[in-house]
């Protein structure tokens, strides 16, 4: 945990992190569970749950691939995501351009930063496996 929110910080000290939640736009909330791979190459599937302050709540599925500087085998459980810039439900679905940061040993934690146009969405969570490295990519969400 401690290293997800260093993470965190960095992420938004180089001025990635989304921007605070505008007037008119819907706040909503990512959980999820992913496993992957990489060795150069990355990808990655899950699925979760999007839910929002209007009730809303669509089931996703998840999928990333992408490559870098990156190798390790991680699992993420009770993954949390935020959502930043949407104003429908709509706007929340699609490919996100994608950065990571990620480094474990036993114990996987994972910090990434995406957007999709005026959307953005900030993941973080904890897990079992082992990686280092730095990827780039796309991160897909569509509905189940």
């Amino acid at each position: 945990m401690k290293f997800t929110m260093a993470v965190l910080v960095l992420l938004a000290a180089a001025g990635l992190m989304p921007a605070a939640q505008a007037a008119g736009n819907i706040d909503c909330e990512l959980r999820y569970n992913l496993s992957g791979w990489s060795a150069f190459y990355k990808t990655a599937s899950g699925t979760g749950t999007i839910t929002c302050d209007n009730g809303t709540s669509i089931p996703v599925r998840i999928s990333a691939k992408g490559g870098g500087l990156t190798v390790g085998r991680t699992t993420i459980t009770d993954g949390r995501g935020k959502f930043t810039g949407a104003y429908s439900t709509n706007d929340l679905l699609g490919t996100y351009a994608a950065a990571e940061v990620h480094a474990s040993a036993s114990r996987a934690s994972d910090a990434q930063v995406m957007t999709k146009g005026d959307v953005s969405l900030a993941l973080a969570g904890t897990g079992r496996g082992w990686s280092l490295g730095v990827g780039f990519g796309n991160f897909v969400i569509e509905r189940r």
